[in-house]
């Protein structure tokens, strides 16, 4: 049984759902106590039920993929799974190195939280920083040769673990499906972003972070 939780003035409320409110739970909430629903509650398009089981097994797919990439990746490599997708990104560009900016998009990740995850990969001297001249505050991120090194060492294990936590489990429709899922979500969760049009705006195309590394820096 779902638990309740007081409300401001003492009356008992249930926690939100994702279903389709009753009719007696929408009069509640808009107070008027005439059946006809006002307001924000009017306009929720509840999940129904399909839609509901849909979202609750991604949100697992969301939730625990992540969590046992991470855990995996640090058992194996002593990588977290996000500095794994720096260094990878890095070891497929040409000369190995990026601006800060492309990267941060390149990873889906804010310019604070990547400053902070490349400073602790330079202290391990996995990569190095420079200063752009000219103007503003550019600085690139280059793959060292020890970064590369662990990069080769640990792509065999992560695509493993992709590959057993998801990949071989699903059929080829499945797996083609699940392309076209994640194309679509990706698209819609570009369009919702306030900087869509910016040149920080996340490429077409994700980063290719479960390829096998480029062997030599051209």
């Amino acid at each position: 049984m779902a638990s309740t939780a007081d409300d401001t003035n003492g009356r008992r409320r249930r926690p939100p759902r994702h279903g389709p409110a009753s009719e007696a739970t929408t009069r509640a909430d808009d107070g008027s106590g005439s059946g006809e629903s006002t307001g924000p509650v009017a306009e929720t398009r509840w999940l129904n039920g399909d839609e509901q089981a849909a979202w609750l097994a991604n949100s697992a797919i969301m939730i625990s993929l992540p969590a046992a990439l991470d855990a995996r990746m640090q058992r194996e490599a002593q990588l977290t799974f996000f500095e794994y997708m720096v260094l990878s990104v890095l070891s497929e560009q040409p000369d190995r190195t990026m601006q800060m900016s492309a990267l941060a998009a390149r990873t889906a990740a804010s310019l604070s939280r990547l400053s902070h995850v490349v400073g602790r990969l330079e202290k391990r001297e996995l990569l190095a920083r420079k200063r752009i001249p000219g103007s503003g505050r550019r600085t690139t991120a280059t793959l060292t040769e020890a970064g590369y090194d662990v990069v080769v060492a640990a792509a065999p294990g992560h695509v493993a673990a992709v590959r057993e936590y998801l990949i071989d489990d699903l059929e080829p429709q499945e797996l083609a499906a699940l392309r076209r899922i994640g194309a679509a979500v990706g698209a819609a969760i570009k369009r919702g972003q306030p900087d869509a049009g910016s040149a920080a705006s996340p490429p077409p195309e994700a980063p290719t972070i479960h390829g096998r590394p480029r062997r030599t820096a051209d």
